[in-house]
């Protein structure tokens, strides 16, 4: 599974004046498989010198379970541009790219930045998600969302279905582009989730790492706004946004040994230089761990026709702070009563990092177990 960082930036006054932000993480549900597993862990890792100076947002690793949050984490504000990040994920998701769009009317002329379509235009799917996320094409983002949602209110609808799928709770859309709504807004937390799902789509990654394409027929040439693929290294992506109500917004991935991270400003007049300051510092301090699988352990079983079964539990990975030592403890019952599935999850591998459990693995049977049917004789006197 890959490994997941997302740093989304901006600090609330009081954490501002205190020169760091806190971590908190929810607590690891009790009996559920979870990997990697939340951290029950508090401390001060975000330090002085990689403040940012945006209005809301956070730094959370999600798949290690760390949160590191500031103040307005899940305060709902204006996304602009980056809404574009939801429209081509699900224009990915429902169209094939080789499909020829005939342009609308309702897609010429969108107010804001624009790959300037004509009404009738044919152009393929593949060359508008293009521009909508190179160019950050308003009509772009109208005739993908008409083509992919018949209206571009039955696509807004789609856009909020998937939101909700997502477990975007303070997310909602009004429109496919990102031009300024009452009813259009999004919080750093969610913009976050929702570019690691996002991301995880080979189509969407491949085109928001793209620095330039040529498109149309070579009637086009579209160039990234991300300054931050040309200036970072190992930046991937992601979105860039801006309107006068909403400010500027900004969402950047970078990929450096193995590890993935994902920032997000909303409302940052400094989001180049804070993106940069943010990345660096995730990359200074933090790797991914690889958490050691068990392999064939034995587990007695009553009443099977095997005396016992082995489980195992695949490799996992956590992101800590460098220089952690992990180490794992199984938890296992006694026995287990046959029948046993292939599959069941009978125990659990455990890790810790200085005393505290950062992640569970379930153990899991590798073969079946059936019932042992009983002689007569057993059946008579047992």
């Amino acid at each position: 599974m890959k490994k997941w960082v997302f740093l989304s930036c901006a600090l609330a006054a009081a954490l501002l004046a205190a020169g760091f932000l806190p971590l908190f993480s929810p607590a690891l549900p009790a009996n559920e498989a979870v990997l990697p597993a939340a951290v029950d862990r508090a401390g001060v890792y975000y330090k002085e010198g990689a403040v940012a100076t945006a209005a809301a947002a956070d730094i959370v690793m999600e798949q290690s379970g760390y949160v590191l949050s500031a103040g307005n984490a899940h305060t709902r504000m204006g996304m602009a541009s980056t809404t574009k990040i939801m429209t081509a994920l699900l224009a990915i998701e429902r169209l094939d790219p080789e499909t020829v769009v005939t342009v609308p009317k309702e897609a010429v002329g969108i107010e804001g930045s624009s790959i300037y379509l004509t009404e009738g235009e044919q152009i393929t799917v593949s060359d508008l998600l293009y521009g909508l996320m190179l160019e950050s094409g308003n009509d772009a983002a109208t005739a993908l969302a008409i083509a992919a949602g018949g209206t571009v209110e039955d696509f807004v609808r789609l856009m909020n279905e998937r939101a909700a799928e997502l477990g975007l709770e303070d997310t909602h859309f009004s429109n496919p582009h990102g031009l300024s709504a009452d009813d259009h807004y999004t919080t750093a937390y969610d913009l976050a989730r929702l570019t690691c799902a996002a991301l995880e789509n080979e189509t969407f990654a491949a085109i928001v790492s793209c620095k330039t394409k040529t498109i149309s027929d070579g009637r086009r040439y579209l160039s990234n706004h991300n300054r931050l693929l040309r200036s970072y290294e190992g930046c991937i992506g992601v979105k860039t946004g801006y309107t006068l109500a909403t400010g500027r917004t900004l969402v950047t991935a970078a990929e450096r040994d193995g590890l993935t991270l994902v920032a997000v400003t909303l409302n940052d007049r400094s989001d180049w230089a804070d993106h940069t300051r943010l990345l660096d510092y995730g990359f200074a301090h933090y790797e991914s761990v690889a958490l050691e699988g068990v392999s064939g352990t034995p587990l007695p079983v009553v009443g099977g026709v095997a005396e016992s079964v082995s489980v195992s539990a695949a490799d996992g990975s956590v992101v800590l702070p460098k220089g952690q030592t992990v180490t794992r403890r199984l938890v296992l019952p006694r026995f287990v009563y046959a029948p046993v599935e292939q599959g069941d999850v009978l125990g659990y591998a455990e890790y810790y990092c200085e005393g505290e459990r950062i992640a569970v693995l379930p153990l899991t049977a590798d073969s079946g177990v059936d019932v042992r049917r009983l002689s007569f004789w057993e059946r008579l006197f047992g």
